[in-house]
């Protein structure tokens, strides 16, 4: 179970207040909160590292390796590419197409290549190394055996025997990075703080999001299409949003903007929800049409709706003193950080005895 953003926030508050140290609002809180969050997430690979190099126990609940991986299972992802590149010929190659990452990416991992029939895993190489492969026919790539060089958040796919590439072409494995914690309120009459634990989020009003459209279509009839996920057929999400209506233009027998309106902004909605457009609701659509929500289309300046930690609640404690450790700094109390940095030191040395 992941930590609950305002049990955090209220213990916080609470050891803060004891003895009259200080006050932290919730900008303070949810900035501090995202920094904390980072460096808990970033500090799973370290010890995973670390433990992969010791001796595994096989008691029950007792491994620690295995508790690390529990740990990040849960930002574990596949998915196709974000965008694909116009093929090209490259020395004897033909049709060679550089596939984007998704764009959540934060640790990637393996790259199945889907345009084989045996799906093989892609073998990353540098540019030095590509060149010394493809000198000798042994090493040189093949259908079943293709290499890719990954540089600026792309994979460039050899031989690249596909001559219409698609984003499916290509499966990344990897690691996304969490979604940044929000303890989000409304005022209440007397100009207090009052906790709201609806999700995020809403999307930014007026907003042309055609760039985070993920899979388009062609064939499309030219005309103007609204959609509101939740209420129109053919409309439908992989999230918890709704409410959300989109104008849709089409020229050119494709999608060239996706408006979101200025009113119906949905809720509930965050990066990474997939909405998809059934092809029944496009006249003459080849196929449905798949919008993938990005970090830029989230309104993050509205100050309701909270985002839970996504972290395990195992590592609560943690958070807190971490939080607590950065709160000092905020009211320039010396004795809270002092204090908040031992019990850390003291978790440290109980965690890795």
């Amino acid at each position: 179970m992941a930590i609950n953003v305002n049990t955090v926030y209220t213990t916080v508050l609470s050891i803060l207040n004891k003895e009259q140290r200080g006050y932290m609002t919730p900008a303070e809180f949810n900035r501090i909160a995202t920094q904390v969050q980072l460096e808990v997430f970033e500090k799973f690979f370290e010890d995973y590292n670390q433990y992969t190099r010791m001796p595994k126990t096989d008691v029950e609940f007792a491994s620690r390796m295995d508790h690390i991986y529990e740990e990040f299972q849960t930002f574990m992802n596949s998915a196709g590419a974000s965008a694909i590149g116009t093929p090209s010929s490259e020395l004897s190659f033909t049709n060679v197409t550089a596939y984007s990452e998704p764009t959540d990416t934060h640790r990637m991992g393996s790259i199945l290549y889907n345009a084989s029939v045996n799906r093989p895993e892609i073998e990353l190489v540098n540019k030095r190394e590509f060149t010394q492969q493809i000198l000798s026919p042994l090493t040189k790539p093949t259908i079943n055996f293709p290499i890719g060089v990954y540089q600026q958040n792309k994979v460039t796919v050899y031989p690249g025997t596909v001559a219409t590439p698609t984003t499916s072409d290509v499966l990344f494995n990897y690691i996304r990075k969490p979604l940044d914690p929000k303890w989000g309120y409304i005022t209440g009459s007397v100009g207090q703080y009052v906790y709201d634990p609806s999700p995020q989020f809403s999307l930014v009003p007026s907003r042309d999001i055609v760039s985070s459209v993920s899979t388009n279509s062609t064939g499309i009839t030219n005309a103007t299409y609204t959609a509101t996920v939740g209420t129109t057929n053919g409309v439908t999400t992989d999230g918890a949003g709704t409410g959300l209506t989109l104008s849709i233009v089409v020229t050119g027998n494709t999608i060239t903007s996706v408006v979101v309106s200025s009113s119906a902004v949905g809720q509930g909605f965050k990066s990474g929800d997939s909405i998809t457009i059934t092809s029944a609701l496009l006249t003459g659509a080849n196929n449905s049409v798949i919008i993938t929500i990005q970090d830029a289309d989230i309104n993050s300046a509205n100050t309701a709706l909270s985002q839970q930690f996504e972290i395990s609640d195992s590592q609560q404690t943690e958070v807190i003193l971490e939080i607590l450790k950065y709160a000092g700094l905020i009211i320039r109390d010396p004795q809270v950080i002092q204090a908040a940095s031992q019990e850390l030191a003291q978790e440290e040395v109980n965690t890795k005895r």
